[in-house]
């Protein structure tokens, strides 16, 4: 029979972060600012020649919605529905340099670090910046964003010489933060054994699996499976709500996943890869797919991999999102 290992969380490296400052609005932490070619800003280190000034900082609380609502006959309204908007964050930055030349380089590259978003990067895609929010426990919260408008300095007397300041506007298409740290579930099939040896036994041809997976942020999160072959028919299934979505590799460019080969399958957006990267979004189940989300707590959930052999394996993989750094 099939042999499960349980759910394992798999860190990643820990960047080198400042010590942590307080921020208002947020507390203690350690802030940085990745920029679309992955350089890291320090935003925190006082020692710096550009730090964030405490005064100004806002929106990085819970996010913004819409409700949608009905007049109700007996007075009043019912909510309808939640919308989440992209959210706003004010950023004021104090940047300066021994001398004017030096304050004028660190001004430029700076700036640019933050207007780089808008540009089109490597495939005519535009890359966001990331800020980045690290507790003294360890723990990072991210958020993508975009430059939107305040590079412009103060323009007052003695200022754009060997310093200045400007109130960065950053908009972020997900309003939520996420961790940085990946939650992984893995399931694997175990050794088939053989018919007669040593007596009469069966092996099943599928990975089954019934498991709890608990997703600890506070928003819903859409993960990623990869899934290892051998299997010739995927299902995943949410217990709660019976949504599921079922991969007929049959009915795929591809044919039956092979050992060793994989498939990546995404549910934000629906998408569908071999690993050599084929679209094979075809082989779902439509019109009744669905790519179902893990709420927050515990979500009890089905693995099914028909055609399944020893290196079968399932990974589901997903990054906790919160309201608030």
């Amino acid at each position: 029979m099939p042999l499960f290992t349980a759910p394992v969380v798999t860190p990643e490296e820990p960047p080198v972060i400042p010590p942590p400052v307080d921020v208002p609005g947020v507390g203690y932490a350690s802030i940085t600012y990745i920029d679309p070619t992955g350089k890291r800003w320090p935003m925190t280190d006082l020692a710096a020649d550009w730090y964030t000034l405490a005064d100004g900082v806002s929106g990085l609380g819970a996010a913004p919605y819409v409700l949608t609502s009905d007049p109700h006959p007996r007075g009043g309204a019912r909510l309808r529905h939640v919308q989440p908007q992209p959210r706003t964050i004010v950023w004021p930055i104090l940047v300066k340099g021994a001398d004017h030349m030096v304050f004028t380089e660190n001004w430029r590259a700076l700036g640019e670090a933050f207007t780089r978003t808008l540009r089109l990067g490597p495939g005519g895609v535009r890359v966001p910046g990331v800020l980045e929010v690290a507790r003294p426990n360890g723990t990072i919260r991210r958020i993508e964003v975009y430059y939107s408008s305040g590079w412009d300095g103060l323009g007052r007397a003695a200022t754009g010489i060997t310093w200045d300041s400007a109130v960065l506007t950053l908009w972020c298409e997900d309003p939520y933060w996420v961790d940085a740290v990946p939650v992984t579930v893995h399931r694997e099939t175990g050794t088939q054994v053989d018919y007669l040896v040593p007596y009469p036994s069966v092996s099943s041809s599928q990975v089954l699996g019934e498991t709890t997976v608990t997703n600890p942020g506070g928003v819903d999160v859409w993960p990623t499976w990869v899934i290892t072959g051998p299997a010739t028919e995927i299902t995943f299934t949410r217990e709660d709500t019976s949504d599921s979505f079922t991969l007929t590799m049959a009915d795929t460019p591809h044919g039956d996943l092979l050992a060793g080969e994989t498939v990546i399958i995404s549910t934000a957006p629906a998408r569908v890869r071999s690993g050599t990267g084929e679209n094979l979004t075809g082989g779902l189940d439509w019109p009744g797919a669905v790519l179902w989300s893990l709420p927050p707590g515990e979500t009890p959930v089905v693995f099914q991999l028909s055609g399944a052999a020893a290196g079968s394996a399932v990974d589901l993989v997903f990054y906790p999102r919160y309201e608030t750094a």
